[in-house]
């Protein structure tokens, strides 16, 4: 029946799954396919997409208040920011700051890339972040709170410059939060492997790889890996500002 989904949208949290994408044009960003995934709209601070090129597709724009982080979900990609090209493969990012310009080309089918965008606070005394470059790497991936069954690798690096973290997050089988999360973060997340049981103000959800999830500040939240391989996904936060009301 076309009236199932798996998709919830809550006050403080969203589980988003594809099969109720509905595509949007951006300016800029052509002979593609986006899908808006979290917004303002919603009452989030931040912006999620997923993008898939088609072929001659491409993004191209510029970073004004808002910086961006890309992350190639799957195939290949001609990336260009300051000047420098890259061709980033499943896995790899490049996290653009404010005052930039992007491009990123269709090099390989079926090519989708994630991004994360958050409007960027200065803070005094500390430089606005420059470009990085980098790829996921389970050997970068300290143990998370002593587990061994949960690891989690910081794309970004963690100074008080960048206003945002995006890390990658391993569960290996069996593998559960120590403790119900209730924090000021605000997450924004999408599923790259595996599938969990996630547990959203008090509300339970399966989820599984293509799956997005929202959750605003102060949502409870608890995970546990499912199934019969590693529960993987890729997740931004808000950090490092002083938690004033604006």
């Amino acid at each position: 029946m076309s009236a199932l989904t798996r998709s919830v949208v809550k006050r403080n949290h969203a589980i988003i799954a594809p099969d109720g994408y509905i595509n949007s044009n951006v300016p800029g960003w052509t002979n593609c396919t986006v899908n808006v995934i979290i917004n303002e709209q919603m009452g989030a601070r931040l912006c999620q997409t997923l993008v898939t090129l088609g072929i001659a597709g491409q993004l191209l724009g510029e970073t004004r208040e808002s910086q961006i982080f890309f992350y190639v979900v799957q195939g290949e990609c001609q990336a260009t920011v300051g000047g420098e090209n890259r061709i980033l493969s499943a896995g790899q990012y490049v996290y653009v700051p404010v005052g930039q310009a992007y491009g990123f080309v269709y090099s390989a089918p079926d090519t989708q890339l994630l991004t994360f965008h958050k409007v960027y606070e200065p803070l005094a005394g500390h430089a606005t972040p420059a470009i990085v470059w980098g790829e996921r790497d389970l050997s970068k991936a300290p143990v998370y709170m002593n587990d061994e069954a949960l690891r989690i690798q910081e794309l970004l690096p963690n100074e008080l410059g960048f206003d945002m973290a995006v890390n990658i997050f391993t569960y290996d089988i069996g593998g559960n939060l120590p403790m119900v999360e209730t924090h000021i973060m605000e997450h924004g997340l999408l599923y790259l492997e595996g599938q969990a049981i996630y547990m959203l103000d008090q509300c339970w959800y399966p989820v599984k790889k293509g799956d997005s999830i929202w959750m605003a500040p102060y949502c409870q939240q608890w995970a546990t890996a499912m199934g019969q391989e590693p529960s993987v996904y890729i997740y931004y936060k808000n950090v490092n500002r002083f938690p004033t009301v604006k």
